[in-house]
């Protein structure tokens, strides 16, 4: 089943006071997959428009790490084989007031599957950095241009 964009901002737009009364911050973990050949791994979701990266958000007594390692199996099939290095801490102010992202690059990892579509993840591939997707998330761009062209680092995501 996939949620069409309308239904998914009126979702969003609906559940918005509630996470601000409960939640100051939200914070999610992405990874920026790498792999040998330098190509990245995004993803598209079935609730939202574009290509992310894979990742999530950092439930109740879960470490960065463990949010990271969780998300990328369950959305990528991507398992790490050593810690990601944390590329930075970005606010993400556009989508929720208090939402923050932690992006890692992770070189060492295996994909032992890869998970059939579904609802949260409709897609995902591996593209090079200078001909990733039309409609890759702005955000993402940014980091693909930190990472691999050497721009300045904007802590806005």
């Amino acid at each position: 089943m996939v949620i069409n964009t309308t239904m998914s901002k009126l979702l969003t737009r609906s559940l918005r006071p509630w996470w601000r009364l409960t939640r100051g911050l939200t914070l999610g973990a992405q990874g920026v997959v790498v792999d040998t050949s330098s190509k990245v791994l995004l993803v598209r979701h079935g609730y939202r428009p574009g290509w992310h990266f894979p990742g999530g958000g950092v439930e109740r007594n879960e470490t960065l790490l463990i949010a990271l390692a969780r998300e990328l199996e369950e959305e990528t099939g991507v398992t790490l084989k050593e810690q990601p290095l944390l590329h930075g801490l970005f606010c993400n102010a556009d989508k929720f007031p208090g939402d923050h992202i932690a992006l890692f690059v992770v070189r060492e990892w295996e994909q032992r599957r890869v998970p059939r579509p579904n609802a949260e993840i409709s897609e995902q591939g591996f593209f090079a950095v200078d001909d990733v997707p039309a409609g890759t998330d702005a955000g993402a761009l940014r980091r693909l241009a930190e990472l691999f062209d050497g721009k300045d680092m904007s802590e806005k995501w």
